[in-house]
């Protein structure tokens, strides 16, 4: 018998190949080490003197962040390139074309979700909620009162967040990405931003404007997105910059938004006293520690807080604990196994847009191959696990 043929491989176009590389700034020494492959091979592969397999395609597909269908295209598609919002990251110096490109890509995701998601009102029939007006403002504005309006829109009090027990800990980011969304705000989730050195994406385009946080600690989770909901009373885009105890006067003013709506005046005076007349010059760590588990909030927060406040020098800060936060925020690890598959899925697309796909499907409005589609979802049994767990 003679020997079985070699398996043809598919024709892919070589030049497409190139193009997902260098769009998304990557290097061939990179992907061959990423590969596990020879910098020939990967030229080869790009000249069309050799073919990768349909496995090795598919991790170059994942590695460029493209459609694995794109690479049979008679040339490289038309990418809608969308103007990067505003960059409030302080420590950025030069721009960085591969940084840029990774960040414009996740805001063309969350453009794109909010697109789904109107297209989802109108399929099901439902108004679209509008952004509170009484929350509209300036920098001009008291945080600490735009903040209260805040609360008070979302129905949120302080006593609900001091409620909390430790081991709710890790839900508060949850439930406050939940009130946010009662205000008529798309909160989704994407873990690559962390990587580039932003806490957050605020879109504020009106109705359902977006903001985006990454994978941080719960605590920092919580401050990135009162500072989101701070962008959007200014109705000011933003890439979010690190927290720091100085910064822009955009990203000063949210950031003091933030420390006063998860962290208002009358409860930090009620717990930690009157404030004194003079900053001190420190505070021990145990102070610090019960005041930022009792607020649920870090203790770099809190920190920052008590320096707006007057109750410690912000010398204390700069020069003793801002490098210890920093080294811990940048050591975080993030653990835990998820309930269920399709929670990846709802974790990042968030409860508003998940509920709107799964209304609209279970009303008939859509199939079961759309609703998939606006989730992200190729396998049906994650979205009958996801439609199984909503409620």
């Amino acid at each position: 018998m003679a020997a079985a043929s070699k398996r043809e491989r598919p024709v892919y176009n070589p030049a497409v190949l190139r193009w997902a590389r260098e769009r998304r700034g990557i290097e061939i020494e990179e992907v061959a080490a990423r590969l596990h492959q020879v910098e020939s091979r990967i030229q080869a592969w790009e000249n069309g003197t050799d073919v990768p397999t349909v496995n090795q395609a598919r991790m170059l597909a994942d590695l460029y962040s493209r459609s694995f269908i794109e690479f049979f295209l008679d040339q490289p598609p038309a990418v809608k390139e969308p103007d990067l919002v505003p960059d409030f990251r302080s420590h950025r110096g030069a721009k960085v074309p591969r940084e840029d490109l990774a960040l414009k890509d996740i805001q063309y995701w969350a453009e794109a979700q909010r697109d789904n998601a109107l297209d989802l009102y109108d399929e099901v029939g439902d108004t679209v909620p509008q952004f509170p007006e009484i929350l509209a403002c300036t920098t001009g504005a008291d945080p600490e009162e735009v903040a209260r309006l805040s609360r008070e829109a979302m129905d949120f009090q302080i006593e609900a967040q001091l409620s909390l027990k430790s081991s709710e800990l890790n839900r508060f980011p949850s439930i406050l990405r939940s009130r946010i969304e009662r205000l008529g705000v798309l909160a989704l989730k994407n873990t690559a931003l962390r990587d580039l050195g932003a806490r957050g994406m605020c879109i504020a385009q009106f109705p359902l404007p977006v903001v985006v946080f990454g994978n941080e600690a719960p605590t920092a989770q919580a401050f990135t997105l009162a500072h989101e909901l701070a962008h959007l009373c200014l109705h000011v885009s933003g890439i979010i910059s690190p927290l720091s105890a100085t910064s822009s006067a955009i990203e000063g003013w949210c950031d003091r938004f933030s420390a006063a709506f998860l962290m208002p005046r009358s409860a930090i005076v009620a717990r930690a006293g009157a404030i004194p007349a003079q900053p001190q010059a420190s505070i021990s760590d145990g102070t610090l520690a019960t005041l930022a588990g009792t607020f649920r909030v870090s203790q770099h927060a809190m920190l920052i807080r008590l320096v707006h406040l007057g109750y410690v020098q912000q010398s204390y800060y700069w020069g003793v604990k801002k490098s210890q936060f920093e080294e811990q925020e940048a050591n975080f690890q993030s653990f835990g196994r998820a309930d269920y598959y399709g929670t990846r899925y709802r974790n990042a697309l968030g409860d508003l847009y998940t509920g709107l796909v799964m209304e609209a499907w279970s009303n008939g409005r859509i199939t079961n191959h759309n609703a998939a589609q606006y989730m992200g979802i190729k396998n049906l049994q994650h979205l009958n696990d996801i439609r199984d767990h909503f409620g």
